[in-house]
């Protein structure tokens, strides 16, 4: 299969060419159709926009080639990494989990709604809400139990699991930590 053309605007990346767009929203929701907040159907006519951590991901399974403009060589994937870790306050933590979660087949996109990482979909959005919010934390790192109790009531009120993972990029493992709320 030929590689997507994408264009690497300030800190996003857009698929110009709709039907392409459309192609790679209808095979695992990546990406935003420009204008369509919820698409109904997989199919639109307008943009797609990436943002760096779904392009990244995209280069490197080898999905899509990003370019800065039209007719300009390709951006290399360590400078797309370089501009992530600029734009994503621990990058490479949030990236390893990223990463894993898409490869085990889950639809994952920003959780800045709920205050967390990512939101996790088995199905995709519009098919199903969000059974999953994730948070990464780097290996060490402290957590309060207010914010586990804070993330946790948000989890239950809007029906989610709370999932901190917790990645070692040394060793390439990532711990899932997943909450499991009940009444006494």
């Amino acid at each position: 299969m030929p590689k997507i053309k994408v264009e690497l605007i300030e800190n996003f990346l857009v698929v110009w060419n709709p039907s392409e767009g459309s192609q790679l929203y209808k095979t695992a929701y990546y990406g935003k159709p420009v204008g369509i907040p919820k698409p109904k159907v997989p199919e639109f006519d307008v943009p797609l926009i990436l943002d760096l951590m779904e392009g990244l991901y995209l280069a490197e399974v080898e999905r899509i080639e990003i370019y800065e403009n039209p007719d300009e060589c390709v951006v290399s994937l360590r400078k797309l990494r370089q501009k992530a870790k600029q734009l994503y306050d621990g990058f490479e933590e949030k990236y390893a989990v990223y990463h894993d979660l898409r490869d085990s087949g889950l639809i994952v996109t920003p959780g800045i709604k709920f205050g967390v990482d990512f939101a996790v979909y088995k199905y995709g959005p519009g098919v199903e809400h969000a059974p999953y919010m994730v948070t990464v934390k780097k290996a060490g790192s402290d957590i309060s139990a207010t914010e586990i109790v804070k993330n946790g009531r948000l989890a239950t009120t809007v029906r989610k699991r709370f999932i901190i993972a917790v990645p070692d990029l040394v060793s390439k493992e990532i711990k899932y930590l997943i909450f499991k709320w009940f009444k006494a």
